[in-house]
């Protein structure tokens, strides 16, 4: 199979595959393909990780940060034109264009691996190909799925290390027959014999490729977390948005977290925002009203289906979180820098002359001097940020302080709220509830958010992102609405759905809510209108707090308040025009959307018609 690879040589090494004979199989196949100097199939063990990150260090690959102020912890800086998903070269390979959809780049799949074939021939030559067995969820939880990932990036297995359950613990969970995930992740960038390796190496030349008929993921030319780790975004979202529509149920770009109030009753919530707009820090929010506490599942995925008790219950797939560093600080979000104390890797932040790191918004003044994550002098004087703004920590949950208790229960946890929100300058108010689950579909869908650095694009330009879902839906979209619409019929008792927008700005560019940790106050509005004990008032767009519905910051002001809670129905009506042409890319759109839009429309015309009387 491998000519310059004994056969005896590989088999000794794939001896954990014996029983697994499809893996097995897949294996050989990948490998007679890659061509790579050396295999290693990982255990997912400390020692192996540990080992992995030194090598890297001695190869110059990454810097190890001072043990006494950053233990055991990694500083990797990548190319500069690998910092971020590529959204462009990411594709959805449906054997039909249609199930696709607009959303996604689609390629006839044939012709994609007609592509994909001369790219991954001998590409991993002079590499070790790395065989990853993981789990996403927790290993014997009904919820879980196995994938394996090929890569020739250790990097990336110490990633995976932290982000999935991973090693031999996997492939004693799998059995011989058992369906598994596949995917093959390349750098793209071989090695000729005494060739000399590049500390960060990548391809110009991109391609992120999902054929989900056969649950196949191919990544090719980036080592950027969102591309190269598959069990993220490619399997936890966009192939298991796929699997879940089959089965029945949702996998979302959602965290969960766990609220108590001071009465000691508690309750789980899902949200979904994009990429760098503040997923995180709910997730591990400090709440500033005494007796209040909240608790984290997870920052980014939620994998949600009906249970026998007709309510909607999530898990988190991830073992780890892969954050924003820049804005993270002791003041927005104790927990995130408590997590990363030890233990942590980072990707493009700055490093500081003592060999720890620092990033914009870390602390009020910058150093006097840091090596930015170019490798590059830097000054507070210097034009361009230390740090990559989508620069990256990469930690285990369980070193954080908040998780949950039943953050890894198999069973996972019930959910009842949703809330969907983003970046708005205007017009959407801080907290809105819809008028049922359809209306809330409706909301979900017709999200949009100022674009952020986690993706390619014009920082600060509005784009429409449903469900914050945009790039991560692995089929078509008007599918996708008609399966939130459907999951009502499996749920008696389903979760109150809710938008919520943090970034409201006044007439001067000034933020009118001071969220983090006071973002417990909108929270405990929605605690209580899930058990009934708090009143709302109904407006256009759905149900907002009363005057004194919720439970302000001391001095406050009351402009502030009506500001971020005022709905001019006229540039509603603009939103809903804007939202019509978005909505008619869409085929399958389903008309139950359609029907929630004219009646949106309808009460907005009321409103505008009362309000010039």
């Amino acid at each position: 199979v491998l000519r310059h690879i004994s056969m005896a040589h590989l088999l000794d090494k794939l001896k954990p595959l014996q029983k697994l004979p499809l893996v097995l199989r897949w294996v050989k196949e990948q490998a007679s393909i890659l061509r790579p100097e050396n295999i290693h199939l990982c255990d997912g063990s400390e020692s192996e990780f540990k080992q992995i990150c030194e090598n890297l260090v001695d190869k110059g690959c990454l810097t190890k940060l001072n043990q006494s102020l950053r233990p055991n912890s990694y500083l990797a800086r990548s190319d500069p034109q690998d910092v971020a998903r590529v959204e462009k070269q990411t594709f959805i390979c449906s054997r039909n264009e249609i199930d696709a959809g607009p959303t996604n780049n689609w390629m006839e799949p044939s012709k994609m691996k007609d592509i994909l074939r001369p790219l991954l021939k001998d590409a991993m030559k002079g590499r070790t190909m790395y065989i990853i067995p993981y789990c996403m969820g927790p290993l014997g939880s009904p919820f879980s799925k196995i994938g394996l990932e090929i890569t020739d990036s250790p990097f990336v297995v110490a990633n995976m290390k932290i982000m999935s359950r991973m090693g031999q613990p996997v492939l004693d969970e799998l059995q011989a027959n058992d369906d598994f995930v596949t995917g093959v992740h390349t750098v793209g960038s071989p090695l000729d014999k005494g060739e000399k390796d590049v500390h960060w190496p990548c391809n110009p030349n991109k391609y992120i490729v999902h054929f989900p008929e056969e649950e196949a993921i191919y990544s090719y030319g980036s080592g950027y977390g969102g591309n190269a780790l598959l069990g993220k975004k490619c399997f936890a979202l966009r192939i298991a948005s796929n699997i879940g529509r089959n089965e029945g149920w949702l996998a979302e770009h959602m965290l969960i977290v766990g609220i108590t109030n001071p009465e000691g009753e508690k309750k789980y919530i899902c949200a979904a925002f994009p990429s760098a707009c503040g997923k995180t820090n709910l997730a591990m929010l400090e709440p500033t009203l005494p007796g209040w506490k909240v608790e984290t599942v997870g920052d980014d995925i939620a994998w949600m289906r009906p249970g026998v008790d007709g309510r909607l219950y999530a898990i988190n797939p991830e073992n780890g979180f892969f954050g924003v560093a820049p804005g993270t600080s002791y003041n927005s979000n104790a927990n995130a820098m408590k997590c990363m104390e030890s233990g942590s890797l980072f990707t493009n932040v700055a490093l500081t002359d003592d060999g720890d790191v620092w990033w914009e918004g870390m602390t009020k003044e910058p150093p006097p001097h840091l090596i930015d994550w170019q490798g590059k002098d830097w000054t507070p004087a210097s034009p361009k940020p230390a740090a990559h703004p989508n620069s990256r920590f990469t930690v285990p949950i369980s070193q954080c302080p908040s998780k949950d208790p039943s953050w890894e229960d198999p069973n996972g946890v019930p959910i009842d709220a949703i809330l969907f929100g983003g970046r708005r300058q205007s017009n959407v108010p801080l907290v809105c509830e819809a008028f049922n689950w359809t209306h809330g579909t409706y909301m979900g869908a017709s999200i949009s958010s100022e674009q952020t650095a986690a993706a390619e694009g014009k920082v600060g330009s509005l784009r429409h992102d449903p469900f914050a879902m945009l790039p991560f839906c692995g089929y078509n979209m008007g599918d996708y609405f008609t399966q939130w619409l459907n999951m009502k019929h499996q749920l008696t008792n389903p979760p109150k759905i809710y938008t919520v927008n943090w970034f409201r700005k006044d007439s001067s560019g000034n933020y009118l809510w001071p969220g983090f940790g006071e973002n417990i106050r909108v929270l405990k509005w929605i605690f209580d209108r899930t058990n009934g004990s708090a009143s709302a008032v109904d407006t256009p767009i759905g149900l907002i707090p009363r005057s004194n519905g919720l439970d302000l910051p001391e001095g406050f002001k009351k402009e502030s308040y009506d500001e971020l809670f005022h709905i001019d129905p006229e540039k509603w009506l603009g939103e809903i025009e804007e939202t019509r042409n978005y909505f008619s890319k869409f085929t399958r759109f389903p008309s139950r959307l359609a029907g929630q839009m004219e009646d949106l429309e309808a009460r907005l015309n009321k409103a505008l018609k009362a309000k010039g009387q």
